[in-house]
């Protein structure tokens, strides 16, 4: 950690944790792959363990998701229960491969994070 000049191209893609009303939203961006994939878990995992009501992933800035990261999510989805884990506003790329995938059946899915805080 700490050593920016390993992928000076690549942002993080944890980029936002806020706690809203006994939730916790984890906002996430770029591309979520093999190579960042620890990171994602990582965040979810520090973020389930303070005990929210529920997570929210805000993927409204996520350009790209590989099967890896999508393993990601179906884990913290695991810990959390169904109604303890939302996706909110993934673009139409993410949309496309939760549902070819058959994860968009299995991981609640809401069109804005307003919407997924709501219920």
């Amino acid at each position: 950690m700490g050593d920016d000049s390993a992928s000076p191209l690549r942002e993080p893609p944890v980029r936002g944790i806020e706690p809203r009303n006994g939730a916790v939203v984890v906002r996430l961006a770029g591309e979520l792959d093999l190579y960042n994939a620890d990171e994602i878990r990582d965040a979810l995992a520090e973020t389930i363990a303070t005990g929210p009501r529920f997570v929210v992933v805000d993927m409204s800035e996520v350009e790209f998701v590989d099967s890896t990261a999508l393993g990601v999510l179906v884990e913290a989805r695991s810990q959390l229960g169904h109604d303890g884990f939302r996706l909110a506003a993934p673009q139409l790329s993410t949309r496309r491969a939760l549902q070819v995938s058959g994860l968009d059946r299995h991981l609640p899915v809401h069109d804005t994070v307003d919407d997924a805080l709501a219920g």
